[in-house]
């Protein structure tokens, strides 16, 4: 693995989404042969949130993995660093709210809200267990997390097969139906080089998240861990924020159309 390739700053990878936007839902659905759908519905599943709920998903991109919980009448923001992406869901879906941020400095205030996810992202965050302590930040007591993340295949001959995938099928395919083809074999690198079910586990609990536990899908090519914040009273000045139920924040990038 050329580890040099993953040495890239936010603002290249930022760039890197941006440029994959137009194709990205479709060259997933290419890649992952039809099963993005399938995890994304777990994940869904894993919130358990309803109406009269605030969600917060990171890594929204185009929104996709947000639209089940607008079309369910669940109040969503979708939030990701690329602005390329968020105005291509924002296109598609100008019911959604679409913010840009960072989610290792998220611009929410503390226990806004009541669920967190981040399907797909977090390995392509800079600094992963800021984004985990970020995303503690802005649940509220009691709320959970949910990530789905690629991750290690749990029988050694699968995981040698899929490694083969990654890093000869998946970059052949992208040159076929991708518009940058280069973005792709950035992605390969870094699920490869993402730590296993157990490590991920392990970083949740550092960071301050309780009743951590994961489920394997397709073999342990994805990994849907989940986790909730403690519960505990608030200070003042966060519960009447977190209790507030008009715009999520004023500290924030909206995407116009």
């Amino acid at each position: 693995m050329n580890r040099a390739s993953l040495d890239k700053r936010p603002d290249e990878v930022a760039t890197m989404f941006d440029d994959v936007a137009p194709k990205y839902d479709v060259v997933n659905d290419v890649l992952s042969m039809g099963q993005t759908r399938r995890w994304r519905k777990i994940v869904v599943d894993a919130m358990e949130v309803s109406k009269g709920q605030r969600v917060l998903d990171l890594a929204a991109g185009t929104g996709t993995s947000s639209e089940p919980y607008a079309d369910a009448g669940i109040e969503v923001v979708a939030c990701d660093f690329s602005l390329g992406m968020l105005k291509v869901g924002k296109r598609r879906r100008p019911d959604i709210d679409f913010i840009a941020g960072d989610a290792t400095n998220l611009p929410f205030a503390d226990n806004t809200f009541d669920a967190t996810t981040i399907s797909f992202g977090l390995r392509n965050v800079n600094e992963p267990k800021k984004a985990l302590a970020e995303m503690l930040r802005v649940t509220k007591p009691g709320g959970r997390l949910v990530i789905a993340e690629f991750s290690q295949p749990v029988v050694p001959l699968w995981r040698t097969m899929y490694t083969e995938y990654l890093m000869r099928a998946l970059p052949a395919i992208a040159v076929k139906v991708a518009s940058n083809p280069d973005a792709y074999v950035y992605l390969a690198e870094s699920i490869r080089a993402w730590p296993d079910q157990d490590h991920l586990a392990a970083w949740l609990q550092d960071e301050g998240w309780e009743n951590v536990n994961y489920r394997n899908l397709t073999g342990g090519i994805v990994a849907v861990h989940r986790a909730f914040k403690p519960a505990g009273a608030p200070d003042s000045a966060a519960a009447a924020i977190a209790a507030h139920k008009g715009p999520v924040a004023k500290l924030r990038r909206n995407i116009a159309r």
